[in-house]
């Protein structure tokens, strides 16, 4: 075995990916990928080929593909199921790419400088629609092709959500109905779509609390009838299982007070699950404006 070509854990394939350790084995048997050697003691070890193949079966999941599509098909033909790119760039002369670029340089100052001020310009929802949704969909492109790195990523992920946190924070509005709790279901640890759907309904003066990621869903159940809530605000990510994605909500739906809305949204619901009960599915982050003028407008009839 080539120690220098094979050396990476099955531990450490999942921080780099984000794929979990019982999904690589489950494709490793069910798609033949990835073929990792074994060492001394049988682990698992993967090539840093295979890790940036998974790095770009990632970019495709999180675009909507499904794994059995994207190993059905020749790996030279992979760029062709991506979307064409449709967002509007930020604007101010910001373009996705001269961000990239500070990021791949590291300049996470300046970075974060240049995101302050779209902030400013465009306002907290704008920030959100016009610059942070394409910019995420920017950033993962530039991974998936090689010009950025994990690290990079996580550094966009980290700066994104300090702003956004930030932004959150300083608002004065009086909040008004609906009040709203958000928060992921169980193995869902992706929380920045979280963060900006929490920020578009702060900005249009909702009542909003989050429990984070990863809540079991006796507590979510738990804290929207001691907290009397109107709304259960749910994030997916295109990692997350379909088959987890729909009992949740199955559940939740049959579980929860009949008066209480639940709002489901992220690349892992779009276009993605049929209609559930009371469940709303918003394909878009700015859907989340039309159903928060919707719920209020019923109230007032």
């Amino acid at each position: 075995m080539n120690k220098e070509a094979y050396n990476l854990s099955i531990a450490a394939v999942e921080r780099e990916t984000g794929f979990g350790k019982d999904t690589l084995r489950v494709w490793e048997r069910r798609y033949g990928f990835p073929t990792p050697e074994r060492d001394a003691n049988g682990e698992r070890l993967y090539s840093s080929e295979q890790v940036d193949k998974l790095r770009r079966v990632k970019r495709l999941m999180d675009n909507g593909q499904r794994p059995g599509k994207i190993f059905a098909a020749p790996e030279n033909e992979w760029d062709a199921l991506l979307p064409q790119p449709t967002s509007r760039a930020p604007d101010d002369g910001q373009q996705p790419n001269s961000l990239i670029k500070l990021l791949g340089m590291h300049q996470s100052q300046e970075l974060r400088s240049h995101l302050q001020h779209l902030l400013l310009k465009q306002g907290l929802e704008r920030f959100i629609t016009d610059t942070i949704a394409p910019l995420n969909t920017a950033v993962g492109d530039a991974w998936m092709r090689g010009d950025i790195q994990v690290s990079d990523e996580h550094l966009y992920t980290e700066q994104v959500q300090g702003i956004l946190r930030g932004a959150i924070a300083v608002r004065n509005d009086s909040p008004q109905s609906p009040r709203i709790l958000l928060t992921t279901l169980p193995d869902e640890a992706h929380g920045l779509g979280l963060l900006m759907a929490e920020a578009m309904l702060v900005s249009e003066g909702a009542q909003c609390v989050s429990l984070g990621t990863q809540t079991p869903l006796v507590d979510i159940v738990s804290a929207i009838e001691a907290g009397r809530f109107d709304v259960l605000a749910l994030s997916f990510s295109a990692m997350y299982p379909l088959k987890q994605t729909i009992d949740g909500l199955q559940n939740l739906s049959s579980r929860l007070p009949h008066d209480v809305e639940i709002w489901a949204g992220g690349r892992g619901t779009k276009g993605r699950i049929p209609s559930i009960g009371r469940v709303l599915l918003l394909d878009e982050i700015g859907s989340i404006r039309n159903a928060l003028s919707d719920w209020r407008k019923a109230r007032q009839t």
